[in-house]
């Protein structure tokens, strides 16, 4: 059999686990380098240096950018990343850092946002001779890298240097988009043509996640579902037409998670390890975390729920059936922070039911993978969901998800009512209270009327393989159709 290929791939993006977080494409960002490394290839991550970031790095260059008329400096400083599945290999991490731009707390939510993303497009672009790294693809996810694309083919292709460097642009959630005033197209020096409704202006704005969508080689979103689901107006959010043009290059690929940060047997932040061979184990977390959260100590179905608290995750729905869930002898323990308004109405339903209900606003990662281990039922009824984590982190911890079956979660959790071979959770496909109350008390008939049966459920779901191995194998492929593509065109003039 023929050696495969090994590349040379610049993994772009402005969140990457452990420096700097707030969802789960920071997740991504760390994990799915690390299994590519492991494979073989030469595998490099860029990101902007926010001050949050403490890690040990060390000065590579500096360079000056051009962003419209004004020239700014770029510092590119040095980290690296280990292979867990490799110790003996570790992955270059390149910071771009700019004093005025990115030594701020936090990743987002500021006045210049476009220019802070768009400084970091073309400074990922002119850095690269200067490191000596020629990559075969550059990985740009979601919208803050859409740029890189559109730079790369307006601009950069016409030097020697450039024109053999393909893209893959993720869209991790199309509901953000960086869409700004079209002002912010003149920072990127090109020419009026490039802004137009056929390339990157989207109803009088710039748009980085168009630029991405409409020049990168090859497109792919997190889900096999949510590939189909954003060619709809429902999902698509305005950029349906963008992307029916370009279907036949738009691919979805299941995210995975890394199974060395998030392993239940070895996992130095829970109570007691445990996995497939010694599963019963897992009930010494739920003890744990009672007494740690200030609950009842008893053997009753415990409900988790780990979140970012907006509007997409359905968190409405639990509210409207709260009462008649809490009837019922359970606890819900949540973790999570965003809109005030779900978080003031979770806060109120602990003081309704202060044995019942525990509520933690805020981000805190031991903590979450307490809640993981401690639980036996995971709540994720998603209005939408691209991939999801959440469900995925739930199974490895042998708690079992109820879902709504959209995006992600319609490909991860296979409902075990409806095939009890295959079945790994719980799922609901209309979006309304009563669907998840319907299904809600399925899972509950299981654990309190089956206990064997439910420890089977369990074991089972320890042993599935959610890793990034296969995933990580699907993106190679679409690396070589990027390469495959941009062979075939030709530099602009």
């Amino acid at each position: 059999m023929a050696e495969k290929k090994q590349l040379k791939i610049l993994f772009a993006s402005v969140e990457v686990v452990p420096y700097a977080k707030t969802g789960g494409l920071a997740d991504v960002a760390g994990s799915l380098p690390q299994t590519l490394a492991a494979m073989g290839n030469d595998v490099r991550i860029v990101m902007p240096r926010y001050k949050i970031i403490e890690s040990d790095m060390e000065y590579v260059t500096d360079f000056p950018v051009e962003l419209g008329p004004r020239r700014e400096t770029c510092i590119v400083r040095e980290t690296s990343l280990e292979v867990p599945q490799d110790k003996s290999k570790k992955i270059p991490v390149y910071f771009i850092d700019n004093y005025y731009y990115y030594d701020r707390d936090g990743i987002y939510c500021y006045f210049d946002d476009a220019d802070r993303f768009a400084l970091f497009c073309r400074a990922v672009l002119d850095m690269l001779p200067k490191i000596d790294f020629k990559p075969d693809v550059i990985h740009c996810n979601d919208w803050h890298t859409g740029p890189i694309c559109m730079l790369l083919n307006e601009k950069y292709k016409k030097y020697p240097y450039y024109s053999n460097i393909s893209t893959v642009f993720t869209v991790h959630n199309l509901e953000y988009q960086g869409n700004f005033s079209g002002d912010v197209f003149k920072v990127f020096n090109l020419p009026p043509n490039v802004f137009t409704p056929e390339k990157v202006e989207f109803y009088g704005m710039f748009s980085f996640m168009k630029a991405g969508l409409v020049y990168g080689d090859i497109i792919n979103t997190v889900s096999e579902t949510y590939a189909g689901e954003i060619l709809t107006s429902k999902y698509g959010e305005k950029m349906e037409g963008v992307l029916k043009d370009r279907v036949k290059d738009l691919f979805g690929i299941t995210n995975g998670i890394s199974y060395d940060k998030f392993n239940p047997s070895e996992d130095p932040r829970i109570f007691k390890n445990y996995g497939a061979d010694n599963y019963l184990d897992k009930k010494e977390n739920k003890t744990a975390l009672q007494k740690d959260v200030g609950m009842p100590v008893k053997d009753v179905p415990m409900f988790g729920l780990i979140s970012r608290l907006t509007d997409q995750k359905g968190l409405n729905l639990i509210l409207d059936i709260a009462d008649q869930m809490l009837k019922e002898d359970i606890q819900f323990v949540l973790l999570g922070e965003g809109d005030p308004y779900y978080q003031d109405a979770f806060r109120n339903l602990s003081r309704k039911y202060p044995d019942k209900v525990k509520t933690f606003i805020e981000f805190n990662a031991a903590l979450a993978q307490r809640i993981y281990a401690a639980s036996d039922i995971f709540l994720m009824p998603s209005r939408f969901e691209p991939c999801g984590l959440g469900q995925i982190i739930s199974i490895r911890y042998g708690t079992i998800p109820i879902v709504r079956a959209t995006g992600g979660l319609a490909d991860t959790i296979i409902d075990y009512d409806k095939d009890n071979k295959n079945g790994n959770g719980f799922s609901f496909n209309e979006f309304s209270s009563k669907e998840l109350l319907k299904t809600f008390e399925r899972a509950l008939k299981l654990y309190k009327k089956k206990p064997q049966e439910w420890s089977e459920l369990v074991k089972k779901v320890l042993g599935l393989d959610f890793s990034w191995n296969q995933p990580a194998e699907k993106y190679m492929m679409l690396y070589g159709l990027a390469m495959k593509k941009n062979n075939g065109k030709k530099a602009p003039k």
